[in-house]
C-alpha cells in the first residue's frame, strides 16, 4: 500500500463537515473503485498558514512516508496578507524538504487564488495582491517540475450553493467538485 499526504489547511481538512466528506476522504473512494493501492491521509489543519506548514512538515514525514505529497497551503496567508514572496518561499521549502527526505515522492501542488474580487471597491493595492497572489502557484510548479492542480475551488468559490454558510469553505456538494479538480490530476500521477 502506498501513501498520498495531503498536506494543507482547513479546505484540505475538512472544515465544518465530517471526515467522509472531506475532499481527501472523497479521492479515497475514487482510488478504491478503481482498485488502486493507496492510501490517503488528510494532513489538513485549518487555519495553517505556509509558515505553520513548514513547522509541522518534520512530524508529518516522520509517521508516514510519502509516495504523493498534495501540497494545499497559502490560502491562510492571503487572508492574512502575508507577502507573497514569503508565501512562496515557505512552499518552496516545504517542496525541497520532502523532496530531500524522500527523492521518489512525487509532489503535487495545489493552487489557489485569492477569495476576495476587491476590483469593484476600487481597492488597488488588494487587487495587485490578489493577482501575484494567484500567479506564485504555477511558476513555482514549473520550476521544480511538478503535477498541478491550478485552482482548487475552480467551480466552488462563489457559489453559495456549493459552500458552507461561512462563503469560506465548501459544503459536501462543493467537496465532490473539488475532489474531481484535485483527482483530474492525481489520477495520472498515481497510474503512471
Amino acid at each position: 500500500m502506498r501513501n498520498i499526504i495531503f498536506f494543507g489547511d482547513s479546505l484540505t481538512a475538512g472544515y465544518g463537515l465530517p471526515a467522509p466528506q472531506a475532499f481527501p476522504a472523497l479521492i479515497q473512494q475514487k482510488i478504491d473503485a478503481l482498485g488502486l493501492a493507496w492510501q490517503c491521509i488528510n494532513a489538513g489543519v485549518s487555519g495553517e498558514t505556509t509558515a505553520g506548514g513548514l513547522q509541522r512538515l518534520p512530524a508529518v514525514l516522520s509517521r508516514r512516508r510519502p509516495d504523493v505529497f498534495v501540497l494545499e497551503l497559502g490560502a491562510n496567508d492571503g487572508l492574512r496578507g502575508i507577502p507573497v514572496r514569503e508565501t512562496t518561499q515557505n512552499l518552496q521549502r516545504i517542496i525541497d524538504e520532502v523532496q530531500r527526505q524522500y527523492p521518489a515522492c512525487r509532489v503535487v501542488l495545489v493552487g489557489m487564488e485569492f477569495p476576495f474580487d476587491l476590483g469593484p471597491f476600487g481597492a488597488h493595492q488588494f487587487v495587485r495582491y490578489a493577482q501575484e497572489f494567484k500567479a506564485q502557484f504555477r511558476p513555482l510548479a514549473e520550476k521544480n517540475g511538478l503535477d498541478f492542480v491550478p485552482f482548487l475551488l475552480q467551480g466552488v468559490l462563489g457559489r453559495p450553493e456549493l459552500n458552507l454558510p461561512d462563503r469560506a469553505h465548501p459544503n459536501a456538494a462543493g467537496y465532490r467538485i473539488v475532489a474531481d479538480n484535485v483527482w483530474t490530476v492525481l489520477q495520472p500521477v498515481l497510474q503512471r
